[in-house]
């Protein structure tokens, strides 16, 4: 017998799930939370929710109205409970749940259906489409209303669900079951749908095929291309702007996935699409076509094919480059002069910890982990941003929801146009400038600030691209873009300081004549604008000044002062908001000016404004994250100079870490874990801090730190974040080079850590880079320890032998990672020669096929030097590696080797090539004869032997 309702159970739930939307009667609300709470407990509340969000009719008597808000919530409790229990649910309630729930596709309400499309596709999602397979099927019949019963707003519906079925499961739609692949069923009929008479079902239907033509794009998609694209270019004459909407997204994504399909129709497809990025009426429709020539610009095939169209694209492009009347009107009514208000706290973006490279002894790589961004750009705050298009993962909700986006911070038609501008620029030059240009001339001094600000917009966004064709304009521009930096319009001002600093590069390589003329103004107004009586103008300015910085590098040394002095006066005047990019533009000048900072004069400037903000922010604040990444890059730069300052950064750092761990230990598994980020900031300016100071200032604040620091270190080592330990193994490296002495009673469980982290089987396949980056921190500091432990190391060489020749030999890592296991074991031949002589045979080639690709450094010297001492202990292992290895003493740079004088290779060098002379006896000279020539006579020139 089928379940039925009890009418007095269904009144009750229906009122508390009705009262639970009451927010205008908190107390109601509260009770009904805790009614729910306890109905949760009932074995049939599940049908009871199923039941009420398909009953289109008022049950209980409770008013339409009420009903219909019952039944919402209803759906939503209904689909969060199959979200969080779904495995719990009796098989019973299930069947029910699946046989009744379709119903609610044909309620009337848009609302409902919606309600009822997401839990169909949670119990997909949570209960696998192998374990409800009828639902495809079903819903595939009610969109193609086979029974002839199902209305338009079932069909919609229907299709509504299917389309969230398929962006919620596109990974397991493509999979094989038994030789069959649900998506194999469901493209055909998704295909036949976009012939529907409804409108709702073509959009939807397409928009459900986009999914699968998504990077990566599905196996099934691929296969039926010649029956997709066909289908989309007839869609392009449908009368629906919707639909046409989706036809340039599948253009778009095609020419980021599969761009060979579309270059037989290339001509078509770039008509189709410019004619409807002129529909700027619809911004969502113009964005989409707009998308189209962003991805066909980054694609190197299609973007070749653009060439024949540049005449016809780029003024569309510039065109809707142009702030709409909307827009203007929410511009022009927003409050100019607002740097004296305080920020609201939901108006501050959340911050987190900048991603970084690992440590490393290879060439090339950064030494300074906190100090390199690699693939990270700026954000383009006063420029464009180009779109994240990362979606949510299946299941993860969107955090920070409090936070409000600023609709200038939005990816729309303007930003899309500019950036695709930028990309086809980047690749033509000359044609796009020549294209430009009478737009430029029209707009640049035009009577309306929309047009002006566009014209600036679009000089920034091919600057980098046209350069060698703006250069002769730019001893005209440059003047002209600075007068703009005092338009009465911050917009205006705000565009004018990101274009100015496109050129950057170019005015701080002039001559100096050149320089006093265009790049001094240039750098004082955009450090003129960082105090704007507008806050958005401040932090383009700020950012601006950032990639000011990064262009113009170290010919910033002679204005350290006035810009120090600027940041000082922005100190005291930002409020918390542009703080953030103002540490950004503190660590940048750190980077790049370097040691100019540590002049006396400077340090007395700088030091007095951190200190000041340091003491006002609290410990659980997130502007700690680029307050500890600023003050890393300056006690870097400062050097011996930052002496009087370490120890209160010091201690705090220590009292962050211990409050962190101790949060980490003491909350239980299901509740949310203390950011991580205070922890990886806080190591990292230990590091920065370790480094700069003169050794025994370094090693009074690591002995007298309270709690012990090697203690917490440990826990760090061992924490299940792949950043903390990043961190923390850079840190462990830095002590052994600097405060060696303090670090060394601690080695013993430092060590087993160390060892521990050096499996390459913990490496997650969700994210193996940052995996790989923590094992790179690792080598790294287990040969910096190996350098001063020398023989001491011998309690682990057989076990980090082993772990190092994995890594060494594995295919399946990065290179720089191969390289620095061969470096760390090269060095523990230095102390440990002997024990590791016996098993040169088996290591020999893979570390000299390592080492070949690293450059000349002290490192590789380093564990050059420990290699030959493991060789002179059993030169005949090296028999089939003798060759490689005398071609790498005779490529070694002569300065080099001199240079390190006793630390180095060459003493050794000689050693072991005079071993071999009197191995190989009177076949020396013949056996030499196998280098080539060069390499042979450099090697009798740079060796005594």
């Amino acid at each position: 017998m089928e379940w039925q309702p009890q009418q007095g159970q269904l009144g009750q739930l229906a009122q508390y799930l009705r009262d639970s939307l009451s927010g205008h009667d908190p107390t109601a609300q509260r009770n009904a939370e805790q009614m729910l709470k306890q109905a949760k407990q009932s074995p049939d509340i599940n049908n009871y929710l199923a039941y009420l969000c398909v009953t289109t009719s008022d049950a209980t008597n409770m008013g339409q109205q009420n009903w219909h808000a019952a039944r919402s919530a209803a759906a939503i409790v209904l689909k969060n409970n199959v979200k969080s229990s779904y495995a719990s649910i009796s098989e019973p309630s299930k069947q029910y749940i699946k046989s009744t729930i379709l119903l609610g596709l044909q309620d009337p309400s848009s609302q409902i259906r919606s309600y009822v499309g997401n839990v169909i596709t949670e119990v997909v999602r949570q209960g696998k489409v192998t374990g409800w397979p009828q639902v495809l099927p079903d819903l595939a019949s009610m969109v193609a209303n086979e029974n002839g019963r199902a209305s338009p707003d079932a069909q919609d519906g229907a299709m509504g669900a299917l389309f969230k079925i398929c962006e919620d499961n596109k990974r397991a739609l493509d999979q094989e079951y038994q030789t069959q692949r649900p998506l194999a069923f469901l493209l055909p009929k998704l295909l036949e749908f976009t012939a529907n008479n409804n409108a709702k079902v073509r959009s939807k239907a397409l928009a459900a095929i986009n999914v699968f033509l998504t990077d990566p794009i599905a196996l099934t998609a691929r296969e039926h291309i010649n029956d997709i694209l066909p289908r989309i270019v007839q869609l392009t004459s449908d009368n629906n702007q919707d639909v046409r909407r989706f036809v340039c997204r599948s253009f778009a994504l095609l020419a980021d996935g599969m761009p060979a399909v579309l270059l037989p129709n290339v001509e078509g497809i770039v008509n189709y699409t410019l004619s409807q990025q002129k529909e700027t009426q619809n911004q969502e429709l113009a964005l989409d076509a707009a998308e189209f020539f962003f991805e066909a610009s980054s694609t190197a095939s299609l973007r070749d094919a653009l060439g024949p169209f540049l005449n016809k694209i780029v003024p569309v492009l510039l065109d809707c480059m142009i702030y709409s009347e909307e827009d203007q009107l929410r511009l022009e009514t927003d409050d100019d002069d607002d740097a004296d208000e305080d920020d609201d706290e939901k108006d501050i973006k959340p911050q987190f910890a900048t991603s970084k490279t690992s440590r490393s002894a290879v060439s090339g790589s950064s030494t300074h982990q906190s100090q390199s961004k690699p693939g990270q750009d700026k954000p383009a705050i006063n420029g464009y941003a180009y779109e994240d298009d990362d979606d949510l993962s299946e299941g993860e909700i969107e955090e920070d929801e409090d936070y409000e986006i600023d609709p200038e911070d939005e990816w729309n038609l303007r930003k899309c146009s500019a950036a695709a501008l930028d990309s086809i620029a980047s690749h033509f030059g000359g044609p796009v400038f020549k294209v430009t240009l009478p737009w430029l001339t029209e707009n640049l001094q035009h009577k309306d600030w929309t047009n002006r600000e566009a014209a600036v917009l679009a000089l920034g966004a091919i600057g980098p691209g046209c350069i060698e064709d703006i250069k002769p304009h730019l001893p005209q521009l440059i003047p002209y873009m600075t007068t703009l930096l005092t338009d009465h319009q911050p917009v205006v001002r705000q565009i004018t300081c990101w274009a100015l600093s496109r050129f950057a590069g170019w005015a701080s390589s002039l001559e100096p004549a050149g320089k006093q003329q265009f790049f001094e103004p240039m750098l004082g107004g955009i450090l003129q604008r960082m105090l704007d009586h507008n806050k958005k103008a401040q932090e383009s300015a700020a950012s601006a000044f950032v990639t000011l910085e990064e262009a113009a590098n170290t010919q910033l040394t002679p204005y350290c002062s006035i810009i120090i002095q600027q940041f000082v006066k922005c100190f005291n005047e930002y409020k918390d908001k542009n703080m953030y990019v103002l540490y950004d533009c503190v660590q940048t000048l750190a980077e790049y000016a370097g040691p100019t900072l540590a002049q006396p004069e400077l340090v007395q400037l700088l030091m007095p404004a951190l200190i000041s903000r340091w003491q006002k922010v609290q410990d659980q604040s997130r502007e700690m994250f680029p307050l500890l990444e600023c003050l890393a890059f300056v006690a870097t730069a400062l050097g011996a100079q930052f002496t009087p300052f370490a120890k209160p950064f010091f201690t705090r750092c220590i009292k962050i870490i211990q409050m962190n761990l101790e949060e980490s230990l003491s909350q239980d598994s299901f509740v949310d874990q203390p950011d991580k980020d205070f922890l990886v900031t806080s190591l990292d300016l230990l590091s920065s801090i370790i480094q700069a100071l003169e050794e025994p200032r370094s090693r009074e604040l690591a002995t007298t730190a309270q709690p012990n620091m090697f203690e917490m270190l440990a826990y760090c080592m061992k924490d299940v974040n792949d950043d903390v330990r990043q961190s923390a193994y850079a840190l462990l490296g830095d002590c052994a080079i600097y405060i060696f002495p303090q670090l060394q009673p601690y080695l013993p469980t430092l060590m087993e850590l160390l060892i521990a982290q050096l499996d390459l089987t913990q490496v997650q396949q969700i994210d193996p880079e940052t995996a790989f980056r923590v094992i790179n921190n690792a080598c790294w500091s287990c040969g910096e320890i190996a350098m001063r432990q020398g023989s001491g190391m011998g309690p682990y060489i057989d076990r980090l032998l082993s772990k190092l020749a994995i890594i060494m030999f594995s295919n399946n890592v990065p290179e720089s990672l191969n390289e620095n296991a061969a470096i760390a074991l090269g060095r523990l031949g230095i102390g440990c020669h002997q024990q590791l002589a016996p098993h040169l045979a088996n290591f020999a080639i893979p570390f000299l096929k390592s080492m070949q690709k690293v450059g000349w450094t002290d490192e590789k010297g380093h564990a050059y030097k420990g290699f030959s001492q493991v060789v002179l202990d059993n030169p005949q292992a090296l028999e089939n590696g003798l060759l490689d290895f005398f071609l790498e003493m005779a490529n070694a740079p002569g300065i080099f080797l001199t240079g390190m004088q006793e630390d180095g290779p060459l003493q050794v060098f000689e050693k072991v090539l005079a071993e071999y002379k009197r191995l190989i006896g009177t076949n020396w000279d013949e056996f030499l004869h196998h280098l080539p020539p060069p390499q042979e006579q450099a090697l009798r020139q740079l060796y005594a032997f």
